[in-house]
């Protein structure tokens, strides 16, 4: 029998839960989960991605906990796992996000629907144009320090799929980085993403002062890492961006 209680710990599983049509089974979420506004409102929250309350989790009875490799913490996944049925996504790629679609769909009962959804993504991805030039780009995350998606993370997928050359590719998931290693990683354009850290106009001066005449734009964090159903919003976003910066 397909979840009827379930527990999302992940913000873009969470909006592909309530995409799929099963907001009636979700009763807990996290304080992070924003998508869809007026459906998670009235939802339970269970704390954080990094501190989830377990007592207030084990109070809902979940029958399903949907959780992430890189958003949730190992122990309070392991905790969870040794008392409750727990799906751990891990995903790093478009083809993973689309498998992770498809399967979140098989076990919830509703594989009809999110094999459309995947095909949508697929599609619309498919669609996207693929630059002759991919600018190399620096994309920050963070700032004291500063830190930039690397290689191995869904971020990196989604620089290659919209055109870009990721400039920090050799490093590994989310390094701090120097301002030395910034220049030497001689960026086109650097991107500071939405999410997680408020990026603000001050630091569009810092970066100029360090990587002068290097164009830096503020993007949509979500549309470049969230893998659930806001994929269907990327690519339209990516091909706005690069006529933005001028990639051809």
């Amino acid at each position: 029998m397909p979840p009827q209680r379930i527990i999302s710990l992940v913000p873009s599983q969470t909006e592909l839960l309530f995409h799929l049509g099963l907001a009636d089974r979700i009763v807990g979420l996290t304080r992070f989960c924003i998508h869809p506004a007026e459906g998670v409102r009235p939802v339970v929250k269970v704390g954080g991605t990094k501190n989830p309350e377990l007592d207030r989790i084990r109070s809902l009875a979940p029958d399903w906990i949907l959780a992430n490799k890189e958003e949730n913490r190992r122990e309070d996944v392991e905790t969870l796992a040794a008392e409750f049925s727990l799906h751990l996504t891990d995903v790093n790629t478009l083809d993973e996000a689309l498998a992770m679609i498809e399967a979140v769909g098989a076990i919830c009962g509703v594989p009809d629907r999110a094999g459309v959804l995947a095909a949508q993504i697929r599609e619309s991805f498919a669609a996207l144009p693929v630059p002759k030039t991919r600018p190399r780009v620096a994309y920050f995350i963070w700032r004291n320090p500063w830190m930039v998606a690397a290689g191995d993370t869904f971020i990196d997928a989604m620089l290659e799929v919209a055109g870009f050359t990721n400039a920090f590719a050799d490093r590994n998931r989310y390094p701090v980085v120097t301002e030395t290693e910034l220049q030497e990683a001689r960026p086109e354009v650097i991107l500071l993403s939405s999410e997680p850290y408020p990026f603000r106009e001050k630091h569009f001066a810092e970066l100029a002062d360090i990587c002068p005449g290097v164009p830096v734009e503020l993007v949509d964090g979500e549309l470049f890492s969230w893998y659930g159903s806001r994929l269907l919003a990327s690519p339209a976003y990516f091909r706005e961006l690069q006529n933005r910066l001028g990639v051809r």
